[in-house]
């Protein structure tokens, strides 16, 4: 049965790319849509920031119809400036706006915005109901189980949100207090979807870094479709991964170096297309050593590349790599990135 989030059809058993700050851009979006990605996002967007005309939030809200359907997220922790906020996305046109209610970071959190909402679930409700009745699209929800292991009220919460108007909810299995540490818990996001009161679609988020732990979260927790963000990260073939294995029950071949080199290409020409020369290759340094993890002794490359000041250089450097590593890598299947940026739109 086909997954809807008002008349947007997003077929069977979506799968969505998370909202990841620093991360989730055209560029990046681009290679994640190429390998499978159903529903994405824009890095999330202050409400404030959209409103005082910032440049770094306008820029923000550049959508490509191939990238289509398309959410933006936006976060903020007062009704006003939200309300606005509505208004400026609209211009982009977007088929639905997400409201951040999950984003850990403090300098979020201290705003009362992201999971700084989750400690007022009053102010939560009713800056939610006001933003549903100004948007002319659907208004959807990402948020975690609660802010700490005394506030685990999702289930209350995914009621409340669908009773004004919210149409879908996105459920990152852990804590504001549990930040990115420990394993996600899909206990509740399961006991989510189960509610027979819900009816709205229910977005399963964290840790699905396999096909094989799509498949089993999938049928253990019953989830409309799953959220997928750090494994995705370098890994775009995770996307066509997990529908293939859900479907056929059998792995694909891991993508070969030729296939890492294309994606990573693709990635640094959009890039440089959107951000121009400069800031494109400084901002594509943090995604070369994700495109070829689990490589031998790729570090000494990887540091020509972040070395280079040329787009030229980069292209050479990267167009080496299959003579060079002619065998796929040890380490497969999309596993976490090291490092990473402060917040991943909890991914």
């Amino acid at each position: 049965m086909s997954v809807k989030i008002g008349s947007l059809d997003l077929g069977e058993f979506p799968l969505l790319l998370a909202p990841m700050e620093d991360v989730s851009d055209p560029p990046f979006r681009a290679v994640c849509k190429k390998e499978g990605a159903d529903l994405m996002y824009t890095e999330f967007i202050s409400s404030e920031g959209l409103i005082r005309n910032a440049h770094k939030s306008i820029k923000k809200l550049d959508l490509y119809p191939e990238e289509r359907p398309m959410g933006i997220q936006i976060f903020g922790g007062e009704l006003d400036p939200m309300l606005g906020a509505v208004d400026v996305v609209m211009q982009a046109n977007p088929d639905l706006i997400d409201l951040n209610f999950g984003c850990p970071v403090k300098n979020v959190v201290c705003k009362e915005a992201g999971s700084g909402m989750l400690r007022n679930l009053p102010k939560l409700i009713r800056i939610t109901a006001e933003l549903v009745k100004r948007s002319p699209v659907p208004v959807t929800v990402k948020t975690r189980l609660g802010w700490d292991e005394s506030s685990k009220h999702v289930v209350e919460l995914a009621e409340r949100l669908q009773d004004i108007g919210v149409q879908a909810i996105a459920i990152h299995g852990r804590t504001r207090v549990q930040m990115y540490k420990g394993e996600a818990d899909w206990t509740l996001i399961g006991e989510t979807k189960a509610n027979p009161r819900l009816h709205i679609p229910v977005f399963g988020n964290g840790d699905i870094d396999s096909p094989m732990k799509a498949l089993e979260y999938r049928n253990k927790y019953g989830v409309d479709g799953m959220m997928i963000g750090r494994a995705s990260i370098g890994y775009p073939w995770i996307f066509r991964e997990v529908k293939h294995f859900m479907n056929t029950g059998e792995l694909l071949e891991p993508p070969t170096t030729e296939e890492r080199v294309q994606a990573c290409l693709t990635h640094l020409t959009k890039s440089l297309e959107w951000k121009g020369e400069k800031l494109g290759l400084l901002e594509m340094r943090r995604h070369y050593a994700s495109y070829f993890r689990g490589y031998p002794h790729f570090k000494t490359h990887r540091t020509l590349m972040v070395s280079a000041v040329k787009s030229d250089e980069i292209f050479s450097l990267l167009e080496e790599l299959p003579n060079l590593y002619p065998q796929r890598p040890l380490l497969e299947l999309g596993a976490p990135v090291e490092s990473a940026p402060d917040c991943y739109g909890d991914s």
